[in-house]
């Protein structure tokens, strides 16, 4: 069986989604619903059982599973930047994810596969290199960062980065963020706005060397990132931690040329002020550096931000779609 935690989510339910494409149905989503919408990913999915992430760490740590796990893919997670309960990080995004390592201990043949996050990175001082002996010195710029960071130095700690592999996501937006609220890419935020009114905002730059809108992201399709994921789950042998973007910088300007030619509307910008809570822990440039990545054997490139961008409107924003197998 393989667990994908998360699961309901937007990468995770993208990856049970490619699982299915696989012929893997043998899965069991584990994930938190609440009152959300984002049960709506999983109509159209194959799955054998939900769990709740309460009920599923119990049963985890009690051993209920045994020897049935063939791999966890462990992408829930609290991914609001903007979380202030430090509290609430620190044991959903941490100590969750440091109590699954802890019983992988003694199930080794199990595979573990983690989200870290860019948010690790801070500000780019440090640079963008995967490099698992500089994560000391990695200094996260909101609480989101530090509590994935934490875990991370952990793992590094305790030797376990031998053997399980972290993925440092940067910008992915795609298909099933719809229930995602302000942490949705600008794109699914946009999208009404340009076709119904033909505009979109974006933040005015508060650094003279950058001009408004050129604040510069890596942002790679959800498609791209759970593929680059699942080269690890076919890849048993690897460990460590591992980025997982396209290796380019393109402006939030970019992104907003390829939504209005996808959206057959001619561009029309409107910088608005950064909020003032954003402005001394925002990101102003993030490139993922590929070259560990390419050296443990990946070699598939990226779709290009204006065609992944396209397939997005086209195929969901423009149909209110999800990922399905329908």
């Amino acid at each position: 069986m393989i667990v994908v935690t998360g699961g309901a989510g937007f990468i995770g339910s993208a990856l049970v989604w490619e699982l299915n494409r696989r012929g893997e149905d043998d899965i069991l989503v584990v994930d938190h619903l609440g009152e959300t919408e984002k049960w709506k990913n999983l109509v159209g999915l194959r799955f054998n059982d939900y769990l709740d992430k309460s009920v599923f760490i119990d049963r985890l740590t009690r051993d209920h599973f045994g020897d049935r796990l063939r791999a966890i893919l462990h992408l829930g997670a609290c991914s609001a930047t903007t979380e202030k309960d430090a509290d609430y990080l620190i044991e959903n995004n941490y100590r969750y994810t440091a109590r699954i390592a802890a019983w992988r201990e003694s199930r080794p043949r199990c595979r573990l596969i983690y989200a870290s996050s860019a948010a690790t990175y801070g500000d780019g001082a440090q640079g963008y290199a995967d490099d698992e002996t500089a994560l000391p010195n990695l200094r996260p710029l909101n609480m989101y960062g530090y509590s994935k960071h934490l875990f991370d130095l952990l793992a590094l700690r305790k030797g376990w980065l031998k053997d399980i592999v972290g993925l440092k996501y940067f910008n992915v937006f795609g298909p099933n963020e719809y229930h995602k609220d302000d942490m949705r890419s600008v794109i699914n935020k946009a999208y009404p706005q340009v076709r119904d009114e033909g505009r979109i905002r974006l933040f005015k730059s508060h650094r003279p060397d950058y001009a408004d809108g050129e604040q510069l992201r890596d942002f790679i399709y959800v498609k791209d990132a759970i593929a680059m994921t699942l080269f690890f789950l076919d890849h048993p042998d690897i460990g460590g931690i591992y980025n997982i973007g396209t290796g380019r910088a393109q402006s939030w300007n970019d992104v907003a040329a390829a939504l209005f030619k996808a959206a057959g509307r001619p561009l029309h910008i409107d910088y608005i002020p950064m909020p003032e809570h954003l402005q001394g822990k925002y990101q102003y440039y993030t490139c993922a550096d590929l070259s560990k990545l390419q050296a443990a054997g990946w070699s598939q490139p990226c779709r290009s931000l204006e065609d992944a961008v396209d397939d997005y409107v086209r195929r969901y924003l423009a149909m209110d779609a999800h990922l399905s197998l329908a």
